[in-house]
């Protein structure tokens, strides 16, 4: 998207509907910019209008169509993007009301995807979610071609070309299939030959600070920024804790309304969280709709795995935590932004018990805390998996503390 460091301008447009409030479509809205800032876009203005189902001719209605245009008519913007996923008519009616280009979200996506896949399984996996994507809007390339009239004569090379390229494109998709199969067996060979070690992954919602914990825990160098799905290719590290050596994964991370053929391409990634012994579940617990999160990463969990994985649930960021003290007279709900981090606390340390830890990465506040439950949990897979004790060497005062409380 990004062409010699000229940034496009982009407006924002999404809808208010009866499944969605305006607060939680702002929030959208603001996760769409942030993507679009990612992707390398300045996001000028954003567009909300409220509607009981997007209009399948535009997306949004006449009089909010006619508002963006005169927006438009005085301050130049190179891009729309828009919430959700678009048709091919929808972005055909966009394209031609409004004279500039058109993206949803999922485009906007593989964008990003696009310009962050590093490896030949990255690569491949977004190239098949770019066609899966294209294939049914095939339409709107060859509009130039379209005859508008029925009857004799009609069967002009607009429609000869979009059922050529949909051949060609159909081929391409089983051509990447084919691919993904190979670097599946090859990456499923790999994770055979890891030998007696246990597996451990960390997920969660994109830009919580995954990758962050990874170099943390790992001492190693990997791309970490605050931008969202910095990190794309699996990342697969041999870490020690104690007397004890696992394997750490950095997974991508989850968004919402991610597009389910994106999911699917991605599965090779995610392999490696359907394999792991452990799941390390980071949140950012400095963001407002930190919960809502937590419950979209679990889902697309569920939709990965169907069996029930242990997990830690990490809260990072707590230094960038704020709270804001609620007035005594007022007798109004609170909010979450009125709730301090240790009513947090407390009421995930009821809810998990043990499982759950708060830390800053950045910061390296409560790390050690988090190597304790860590080392626990893994001895006991450990343990479980490789009884003739591989640990690196003995803990000889673990053992002594142990004879003392049996005896």
């Amino acid at each position: 998207m990004e062409t010699n460091n000229y940034q496009e301008k982009t407006i924002l447009v999404g809808l208010v509907t009866p499944q969605q409030n305006r607060e939680k479509a702002k929030e959208y809205i603001e996760e769409l910019a942030f993507l679009a800032k990612t992707a390398g876009a300045v996001p000028e203005k954003f567009f909300l209008q409220q509607l009981d189902h997007p209009n399948p001719e535009t997306f949004v209605g006449p009089g909010k169509l006619e508002q963006i245009k005169n927006y438009l008519a005085d301050h130049p913007v190179d891009m729309a993007v828009f919430d959700d996923e678009l048709s091919a008519r929808q972005i055909r009616n966009l394209e031609s009301e409004l004279k500039i280009k058109i993206l949803d979200r999922t485009n906007l996506i593989l964008d990003i995807f696009a310009k962050r896949a590093k490896t030949a399984s990255a690569k491949t996996q977004v190239e098949l979610a770019q066609y899966q994507y294209l294939l049914p809007r095939l339409t709107r390339m060859w509009t130039h071609l379209e005859r508008q009239q029925g009857g004799i004569g009609t069967r002009g090379p607009g429609e000869t070309q979009i059922e050529t390229d949909r051949r060609i494109i159909l081929s391409k998709i089983a051509q990447l299939k084919q691919n993904l199969k190979e670097i599946d067996r090859q990456m499923s060979t790999q994770r055979k030959n890891r030998g007696k070690l246990v597996r451990v992954a960390l997920v969660g919602y994109t830009n919580v600070g995954k990758s962050t914990l990874m170099n943390l825990l790992s001492k190693s160098n990997i791309f970490a920024e605050d931008k969202l799905f910095a990190t794309l290719d699996t990342t697969v590290r041999k870490v020690i804790i104690d007397n004890l050596p696992f394997l750490l994964t950095d997974t991508v991370g989850f968004i919402r309304k991610l597009p389910h053929h994106l999911i699917e391409s991605f599965k090779s990634t995610l392999d490696e969280v359907r394999e792991a012994d452990l799941l390390i579940h980071v949140v950012d617990v400095s963001h407002p709709n930190f919960e809502e999160q937590i419950q979209v990463v679990n889902q697309t969990l569920k939709e990965i795995t169907n069996e029930e994985k242990p997990m830690i649930l990490v809260f990072n960021k707590i230094d960038a935590y704020n709270h804001k003290a609620k007035d005594p007279d007022d007798l109004t709900p609170k909010k979450p932004e009125n709730i301090s981090l240790e009513e947090i606390q407390k009421t995930w340390m009821a809810k998990i018990h043990e499982d759950c830890v708060f830390i800053s990465a950045t910061k390296k506040q409560n790390i050690e805390e988090l190597k304790k439950i860590m080392y626990q949990k893994i001895k006991a897979i450990h343990v479980q998996r490789y009884p003739y004790n591989d640990f690196l060497y003995q803990d000889f005062e673990m053992e002594e503390n142990e004879t003392d409380v049996v005896e």
